[in-house]
This record gives C-alpha cells, sequence and structure tokens, in this order.
C-alpha cells in the first residue's frame, strides 16, 4: 500500500513538472515579447527625436544662415550636457537633417501628425496603399536606405525584406548592390490579390525581372520555339538561373481538356513552395491577350496534375519587354496568380565581325614595331 502511495506521489511529481516546463515556456515567451517592445517603443521614440532634431536644425538654418560650425559647437555642448547619448555627432546631425528632408518632401501629411514615425503615407504610393515602416527599422537601416536607395518604390520593397528577413545592415547592403529589388521587387504580378500574405511573398522572391539566358546568342532573327529548345538544351543554366528548388517537368507539355490538346512551352515545379510554375514564352513585347491564354493553363494544370498537398499553380509570362501600366492592367482582375517578366539574351558577334579582328601574326608583328 505504501508502495502504490509512493509511486502515485512520483507520477504527481512528474505530471507537476510537465506542467511546470509548458508554464516556464509560457512567461518566458512573454517577457521576450515585452522586451521587443521595449526595443521597439526605444527605437521608435529615437527616430522621432532624430526627425524633430533635423526638423529644428533645417529650420534654424532656413532662418540663421549657419554653417558647419554651428553644428560642431552644437556637437561639443550637447556631448557635455548628455555624456551618455553618442549620436550627436557633426555627422550624425547631418544625417538627421537629411532624414527629415528626405521624407518631409514626400509625405502626405495626416492632420495632426508630427513626423513621418507614426503615419507615413508617401504620395507616390498612395494609388497602392502602402506605408513606409520607418519606426520598424533602426536608424542604421534608415541611414543606408536613405543614402543608397532614391526610389521610393525600391526604398519600401528593402524596408519590408528588412522586416520580415531580419536582414542585418550588412546584409541589406550587399542586396542592394546586387539590386535584389530590380531582380524580384519590380516583377509585374497579382500575387498580392489572388495568394495569401505569406506565400504572395514567398512567390515574389521566387520569381525575377528580368530573367538573364546569356547561355543563348543568336545573331539572325528567331522565335520562342528556338529560345524554348535552347533553354532545353542548357537546362542546368536554366535551372540555376531561376532559382532555388526548381524541376524540369518538360517543353510543350501536353495537356488536354476537354477533348483538345493543349500544349504548355515550359512546365516546372518548385519542391520548397510545392506548386507548378506554367512558363508561357514570347518573342514579343507584352501584350495584354497573353494572359487569357496563361490564365487558361493554370486552371488546368490545377485540375489535371495537382494532387494532394500542392498548392495553386502560378504563372510566369516571360517576353522581350513590356509596359509596366498595361501588364498591371491586363492582371487586374485575373484570378490566378501570375507574373510578368522581361528576358534578356546573350550577345552574339556578328558573322562578319570575325573577319574585322586582326589574326595572331597581325598582333605579333604589332607588337614587334611598338617595341
Amino acid at each position: 500500500m505504501a508502495e502504490n502511495t509512493e509511486m502515485k506521489g512520483n507520477d504527481n511529481l512528474a505530471d507537476n513538472f510537465r506542467g511546470y516546463a509548458a508554464l516556464l515556456r509560457k512567461i518566458k515567451q512573454r517577457v521576450l515579447i515585452a522586451q521587443q517592445r521595449v526595443i521597439y517603443a526605444a527605437n521608435e521614440e529615437m527616430l522621432r527625436m532624430y526627425w524633430d532634431v533635423g526638423e529644428m536644425l533645417q529650420q534654424s538654418q532656413d532662418d540663421e544662415g549657419w554653417g558647419k560650425k554651428t553644428l560642431q559647437r552644437l556637437s561639443v555642448d550637447l556631448k557635455n550636457d548628455y555624456s551618455e547619448i553618442k549620436g550627436f555627432t557633426v555627422r550624425n546631425m547631418q544625417y538627421m537633417v537629411q532624414f527629415f528632408n528626405e521624407y518631409n518632401q514626400e509625405l502626405t501629411m495626416v492632420k495632426g501628425t508630427a513626423s513621418p514615425i507614426t503615419k507615413s503615407v508617401i504620395s507616390q504610393l498612395d494609388e497602392y496603399n502602402f506605408t513606409l515602416p520607418i519606426k520598424y527599422l533602426d536608424w542604421t537601416h534608415n541611414l543606408v536606405l536613405i543614402k543608397q536607395v532614391k526610389d521610393i518604390r525600391a526604398r519600401y520593397w528593402y524596408m519590408v525584406q528588412s522586416i520580415t528577413n531580419h536582414w542585418t545592415t550588412r546584409y541589406l547592403q550587399e542586396a542592394i548592390r546586387l539590386d535584389d529589388y530590380g531582380k524580384h521587387g519590380a516583377l509585374a504580378n497579382n500575387f498580392t490579390e489572388t495568394l495569401p500574405a505569406p506565400e504572395a511573398d514567398d512567390v515574389k522572391f521566387m520569381l525575377k525581372d528580368p530573367y538573364i539566358f546569356d547561355m543563348l546568342t543568336f545573331t539572325d532573327h528567331y522565335n520562342e520555339r528556338d529560345v524554348e529548345i535552347g533553354l532545353v538544351k542548357h537546362v542546368e543554366k536554366f535551372l540555376v538561373e531561376m532559382g532555388a528548388g526548381f524541376a524540369f517537368m518538360g517543353r510543350q507539355y501536353h495537356i488536354e481538356v476537354s477533348g483538345d490538346d493543349y500544349y504548355i512551352d515550359i512546365l516546372m515545379y518548385n519542391a520548397f513552395l510545392h506548386r507548378y510554375l506554367v512558363i508561357e514564352l514570347k518573342d514579343t513585347e507584352f501584350i495584354p491577350e497573353y494572359i487569357g491564354k496563361l490564365n487558361f493553363y493554370c486552371s488546368a494544370v490545377d485540375d489535371i496534375l495537382c494532387r494532394e498537398g500542392d498548392n495553386r499553380t502560378i504563372g510566369l509570362l516571360l517576353c522581350k519587354s513590356k509596359d509596366r501600366i498595361k501588364a498591371e492592367y491586363a492582371l487586374r482582375d485575373i484570378q490566378k496568380p501570375i507574373g510578368i517578366s522581361d528576358y534578356e539574351l546573350g550577345q552574339a558577334l556578328p558573322k562578319d565581325f570575325r573577319g574585322s579582328l586582326p589574326t595572331i601574326e597581325e598582333i605579333e608583328k604589332e607588337l614587334e614595331i611598338n617595341r
């Protein structure tokens, strides 16, 4: 009996231990959230201060016309009064002025709002209902963006990527150097309207604009079939250009709909996103009529090829060039997720160009004369 009581007590102790571990985990998560909120609040207040100081400096400079020596004097006096605050160097105060001017010129201010930190609606982006999430980035990230990214759409894109993917300042600078926005953010698409938010972001980052198929070179006229065949011939390089996770399913991929045969230019599958990619390739600039056919193919692949666990098929239209406004109009009421990208081919030498190049003997003779 005593033994049973002891065993029961041990069982209760084990149960209590499991409950304790769960309780500890919940409390730690709540503490972490509080710490993060404190950090965000402190960062936001610092940015508000920098904005206000930048405004004061700009207005004073406009009124009084002082020069750099005034900033030097301010820097010394503020350091003496606030030795624990490191941000009042001459250069950083110049950045505060730039920070104020950069957004003050673009803002559509809401009545009663004193700074863009609370409500930063950019006039150029009003039609897209975008806001700049300035307050969620630290001062260094904001400085990198105002100094290195002048296009407001690109800046918004880099802000969102930095926040959602926890980019360090160094990673952000590298992404700007490699023009990640040009490759991913400029893509004409309707993913936000046709896919859940997390999926839309994943797909946007997966696709590019433009695609560089420098493994293909044509000196004469070529058509889309020539490009298709060339991509299949260089399928490994093609897959590298497409990005991680893609598998090549086929060229002129056959599907049957209501007794009729149809052929998809290129069909791919992404193992990371678990979805098919239907590629239509055109050797002309974008024409709105192309979207209807691609929308049809996406619907057919969803019904015919997709299995349990597969996400919605996406379409990618590759054209020589596109007018972005026409592309956005064409995609506006389309129900299937579709992107439109340009593609570029390698540059080949003209056939008669080789004859104009000097021979090895001629080069050697020229070098001998120069000696």
